[in-house]
């Protein structure tokens, strides 16, 4: 049985945090706990970069060494080891986004497949990651996605799109590397999900290398589920997927307002809690033929995938199901997952500094909103400080 408090170890949860590191996490979640200084800080922090003003050192210190591992993968990986340490492993993210020329996508797959060679050789990052649309342009899959006919250089454009994207699972593939294809914004999605499809049903003949994401806070992911698993069976191959709740939420319900279509978003948190436990669970009944990558930073779910595989008697180390979360946020589950699991990894940034800014800013956002984590991480924090300063006043006595 696992302890119904397996969360609550702040110990365990922040070893690996120096207490100036515990105070820089504190400062920077009580900041995000504020929701109006989110925007202004941001506004400025752009503002100072367009005018080239010397800020970087000040987001290195910040913000930056909260969620990123440095702005290299050589660079990430001390941090990489260190983490390993306490049995969390790692995925290497190069987290730059907005490119937009066909060099650019071109360059950004090479990334990928250096980033798959280079995980191959650590046996400390089992997976790679890679987006559709840092592949190609957002344009072209959301016409493939709409059917609608493309002209003959957008059909070249398209053909280019899924060979980058062939030649990263290939990579994968060729370098036994997992390889997680991040999930976007659902008026796109199809056309990747097809993709991801022909990718499995090629790669993932006797174990799991290509795992699409499903973005649980849309109410039809467990029918798509249901329809993969009997393609897969029709046609004898495993599907891969990494399991989150989902990030265009927002940006969904105001698009499907403005243009006049249902919703594809569950109606609020709860409904898409329930949806969420509901993928897992089918995927946890089917392991046999659905592998998986648990990415959630809630307790309840967390939990409840632990307690599933203790009744099922499948092994902490079976390397069929996983456990993630992002660097820099919930500490609590990795760390203490790791504890009674082997397979608990942090995803992992990694890029120049004034490039991952973008990354920087929507992971405060969404610290900052309603739903967010900064009010959990922030008592956490608050608590570990208290045990330290406890400890250090028993000393002192």
């Amino acid at each position: 049985m696992i302890d119904t408090k397996i969360f609550n170890n702040t110990k365990d949860a922040f070893a690996l945090k120096s207490d100036s590191d515990l105070d820089r996490s504190l400062f920077i979640f009580r900041l995000m706990s504020i929701p109006f200084l989110v925007p202004l800080l941001t506004f400025f922090t752009n503002l100072s970069l367009k005018l080239k003003l010397p800020v970087e050192w000040v987001i290195r210190k910040t913000i930056f060494a909260q969620f990123c591992g440095g702005e290299s993968q050589e660079e990430s990986l001390p941090l990489v080891k260190l983490m390993y340490t306490k049995k969390v492993h790692s995925v290497l993210d190069y987290s730059v986004e907005g490119k937009s020329t066909e060099d650019e996508f071109d360059k950004a797959a090479k990334n990928k497949i250096d980033i798959i060679k280079f995980a191959s050789k650590a046996k400390e990052i089992p997976f790679a990651v890679a987006k559709p649309t840092g592949l190609g342009r957002f344009e072209i899959w959301e016409k493939v996605t709409s059917k609608e006919p493309l002209s003959d250089e957008e059909e070249k454009e398209w053909k280019r799109i899924q060979a980058r994207f062939e030649s990263v699972c290939e990579a994968a593939y060729q370098h036994n590397t997992k390889l997680l294809i991040d999930a976007e914004e659902s008026w796109m999605q199809d056309a990747a999900d097809d993709l991801c499809e022909e990718m499995m049903k090629k790669y993932n003949q006797k174990e799991v290398i290509i795992y699409n994401t499903l973005q649980c806070y849309r109410w039809d992911r467990l029918s798509y589920v249901k329809e993969m698993h009997d393609n897969a069976n029709a046609s004898n191959y495993k599907l891969g997927f990494k399991i989150v709740r989902g990030a265009y939420m927002e940006k969904e319900n105001k698009r499907a307002k403005r243009k006049g279509y249902s919703t594809p978003i569950c109606e609020d948190k709860e409904a898409t809690d329930v949806n969420f436990n509901a993928v897992m669970t089918y995927c946890l009944d089917n392991v046999e033929d659905i592998w998986m990558f648990i990415g959630t930073h809630n307790e309840v779910s967390s939990y409840m995938a632990l307690q599933l595989m203790g009744q099922k008697e499948i092994k902490s180390n079976d390397d069929r199901i996983w456990f993630g979360q992002l660097y820099g946020m919930s500490d609590h589950i990795s760390y203490n997952i790791a504890g009674v699991n082997s397979n608990a990894i942090k995803l992992l940034p990694f890029g120049p500094i004034k490039d991952v800014v973008p990354y920087l800013i929507r992971r405060a956002e969404e610290n900052s909103s309603v739903q967010g984590e900064a009010g959990r991480e922030l008592a956490l924090l608050k608590e570990e400080k208290q045990r330290r300063e406890g400890q250090y006043v028993k000393r002192v006595e």
